[in-house]
């Protein structure tokens, strides 16, 4: 048996993905997600243009050398584009291997380590009072975990907090279209104040903690937007409101920067949604400088990647976090699932379920109960894409913001 066709499909169910589909000689369809938001037709172009004529006639099962092939062969390395690619074959290739074995893939990578993978929902607020309302709506759904985002004062749009309202769950897009829903043709610009946040957000958990008391899960993204220094200062600063973590308190490309935080703070620190390999976290797991492992299955070169990093975490007592908005599409979301049922050193998952609109283009398996997600126990990794409904859905372009502090300086989004 061999690999008889590789497909890359892009389909817009409200929010763009590119979906890579390989079918072997006998007829078995794997699936995977190469979804890179607001560069989708990079990594579709990479795998219809460069990748999948050298995957014709290659043995289906061999996924360790398929992996090092995509590599390590092209001598370019690394990069979110390419990482997103690799991803995509080694995700399609194991839901082969595991719908021909007959049992959940996670079933492959071990076993079942947990009944069920505790989940963090995304509670946003232009104020205060509709955080509380967002956070207090979680919890009735059963959701133990929460990552607050919120508005701060005298600044616009920001990043993390829903401009839809109060009641309003799971609607935070921020690729942007056109007002009438129509291409972008540049990205959108938001303003930001570091002082501003670093003023405002201690007094969010602290209000927090007050209402909702100490058993809430609290996490909280900077989303690389502080110095050392000031994210150093930030963590100390909300010691006393024990977050779960605090996520990507200053860019992470100068590892040794984690440094200075972890001096001056015990809150636990989450990063690396923008990682593509483990040597982004070599010196972070190395040293202990970070809690958690933030990588996305999609863009950290899928399952066989993801599994060695982890498996490098755990030595040295670092958990899963792994990345899971809905720009992830749900084979993506899947392959995250089945990862974290098997590792020993989960930690929680990301979670944001997609709309109604995409769950009519991806057929899926895995159920969300009381705060807790299970990938199900279909063959494989249990998603499937309806080709027929993708195709009415036409890709739009659209971008991420772009981030300028009050002066209009360029600054991290």
């Amino acid at each position: 048996m061999s690999i008889e066709s590789v497909d890359v499909s892009v389909t817009s169910p409200g929010r763009n993905f590119v979906t890579l589909k390989i079918t072997t000689s006998d007829g078995v369809v794997g699936w995977g997600d190469a979804t890179l938001n607001g560069r989708e037709l990079a990594v579709a172009s990479y795998l219809s243009d460069h990748i999948a004529s050298t995957l014709i006639g290659r043995d289906e099962d061999r996924i360790e050398d398929t992996w090092q092939y995509l590599y390590r062969g092209p001598y370019w390395r690394r990069g979110p584009v390419t990482m997103a690619a690799i991803a995509a074959v080694d995700m399609a290739l194991w839901d082969i291997k595991a719908k021909k074995a007959g049992m959940p893939l996670y079933q492959l990578l071990g076993g079942a380590s947990r009944s069920g993978v505790r989940v963090y929902a995304h509670a946003s607020g232009t104020d205060y009072q509709a955080l509380a309302n967002a956070i207090t709506g979680y919890q009735e759904l059963g959701f133990t975990a929460v990552r607050v985002q919120t508005g701060v004062p005298g600044l616009g749009q920001i990043y993390g907090v829903s401009a839809a309202g109060p009641g309003v769950r799971y609607d935070y897009e921020p690729a942007k279209r056109a007002a009438d829903g129509r291409a972008a043709t540049a990205p959108t610009e938001e303003t930001w104040d570091t002082n501003a946040y670093l003023a405002h957000m201690p007094g969010v958990f602290d209000r927090i903690r007050q209402d909702f008391g100490t058993d809430l899960r609290i996490l909280h993204d900077g989303h690389h937007r502080m110095s050392p220094i000031e994210a150093a200062r930030f963590a100390k600063d909300i010691e006393p409101y024990k977050l779960f973590w605090l996520e990507d308190c200053t860019p992470g490309e100068d590892q040794t920067a984690l440094r200075l935080v972890r001096q001056h703070s015990t809150t636990p620190l989450a990063i690396g949604e923008v990682f593509n390999t483990v040597y982004d976290y070599q010196t972070l797991i190395t040293e202990r400088l970070i809690d958690y492992v933030r990588s996305a299955v999609t863009h950290t070169g899928g399952i066989t990647a993801m599994k060695k990093l982890l498996d490098f975490a755990a030595i040295y007592g670092i958990r899963s976090g792994i990345h899971g908005p809905t720009d992830i599409s749900p084979i993506g979301m899947a392959a995250a699932l089945h990862l974290d049922m098997a590792i020993h050193n989960f930690g929680i998952q990301e979670y944001m379920p997609h709309n109604e609109a995409t769950l009519n283009v991806f057929q899926t398996s895995y159920t969300l109960d009381n705060g807790f997600l299970h990938p199900g126990d279909e063959p494989g990794l249990g998603v499937s894409l309806d080709e027929e409904a993708a195709a009415g859905h036409e890709y739009t372009k659209a971008y991420l913001p772009v981030n300028r502090l009050i002066d209009g300086t360029v600054h991290d989004w």
